[in-house]
């Protein structure tokens, strides 16, 4: 089993597809077990409901993060269930991805075999750009572009915290920044101690 975290546009969902497609294993996201507040910016697959628009138009990133820490903590006994029967044998090998994937409770599964973590990190300057690009934000009104702001804060916010984390219990971590999706899958296999290509 291969974990992948990180806060949103570092390319969790895109890495996680292409090495579970390598590997021959399942690919999961932790979005699909219980979604927090997504992004307040309509995509072709998203139309942000009005309780997201007022969810981060009215919190401070500070209550923001504190919010979806809140919600991960809740959801990781899905979470951990989830990786201890797939670390059993019980199916396929699996690559789960999220940023539900805290690095405090990975670090406790000690006793899981044959479960490897990675965090996927991206300059906040990469990150402005690439969230920006996503909720085409030179075409978005002032409010709408308050709302993505108000996002990219709070994702730059749990970056930091969660890199502390990751260092703190000297885990994996890899820089997304100017890596193709090819050289990333390659990269997270070395850092998880697997054999790449």
């Amino acid at each position: 089993m291969v974990l992948i975290g990180g806060t949103s546009h570092t390319g969790k969902s895109t890495v996680a597809r292409a090495l579970a497609e390598r590997l021959g294993f399942d690919c999961r996201s932790t979005d699909k077990l219980a979604r927090h507040p997504g992004r307040p910016w309509r995509t072709a697959e998203w139309e942000p409901p009005p309780h997201v628009a007022e969810h981060y138009a009215t919190l401070g990133v500070d209550e923001l993060i504190r919010s979806v820490l809140d919600h991960y903590a809740r959801l990781w006994p899905r979470i951990q269930e989830l990786i201890t029967e797939r670390a059993a044998g019980a199916g396929p090998g699996l690559v789960l991805e999220g940023s539900a994937l805290w690095p405090d409770r990975v670090a406790g599964l000690t006793s899981v075999p044959h479960t490897r973590a990675v965090w996927l990190t991206a300059d906040d300057a990469v990150l402005r750009e690439r969230m920006r690009s996503s909720a085409r934000y030179e075409e978005a009104t002032g409010r709408e572009r308050y709302l993505v702001d108000k996002f990219l804060a709070r994702a730059e916010r749990f970056q930091t915290l969660m890199t502390q984390a990751v260092d703190a219990h000297g885990l994996a971590r890899v820089d997304t920044d100017g890596s193709s999706v090819g050289e990333l899958a390659d990269r997270v296999l070395t850092a998880v101690g697997l054999p790449a290509r």
